[in-house]
């Protein structure tokens, strides 16, 4: 009797820990942002990986077709950003630092979108001490349902078209 207690106690608390690490991730905000604009996109961890190790480095990879991104600096971390040759478009961006497991944050990055209305996907790894959580799963075309390990993501849609002015008539 006392086996079989324990084994449901290690299944259970297995099946917790593995809920937890799949509800939790780095995700980008806004969701939603106009093709062709200017806009800051905050990644934000939640927590340390596994909610016990503490975060030392978040890197967001930029995906291709963007004019421009330009991190957001932040105290106590140091920043690097990838480019696969001096002038040429930003590919990643690197924070390092420390965030304790129990608390979260937020980096940013000022973003020039696209023209083109679709989905931006930026995979995320967030380097935890003694762990690594990568945040780095894509939908393939049609793929419906939850991804494990979602990489962070922006929707990119077409400006409305203005509304008819309703000026002074005469």
């Amino acid at each position: 009797m006392d086996v079989l207690k324990r084994s449901g106690a290690a299944l259970t608390c297995a099946a917790l820990t593995f809920a937890g690490a799949a509800q939790a991730h780095v995700a980008a905000d806004p969701k939603q942002a106009i093709a062709g604009s200017y806009q800051a996109v905050v990644f934000r961890a939640g927590h340390g990986c596994n909610d016990v190790h503490a975060t030392t480095a978040i890197r967001v990879e930029i995906p291709a077709g963007m004019a421009a991104a330009r991190p957001q600096p932040k105290p106590g971390w140091s920043l690097q950003i990838e480019r696969a040759s001096p002038g040429a478009p930003v590919r990643a961006v690197t924070w390092t630092g420390l965030l304790p497991a129990d608390q979260f944050d937020e980096f940013a990055i000022l973003f020039h979108l696209p023209k083109e209305a679709g989905t931006l996907y930026f995979p995320t790894i967030q380097t935890c001490q003694g762990a690594v959580a990568r945040w780095t799963d894509i939908p393939q075309a049609g793929q419906t349902g939850r991804l494990e390990h979602p990489a962070p993501s922006v929707t990119v849609t077409t400006p409305e078209p203005a509304a008819p002015s309703a000026g002074h008539h005469h």
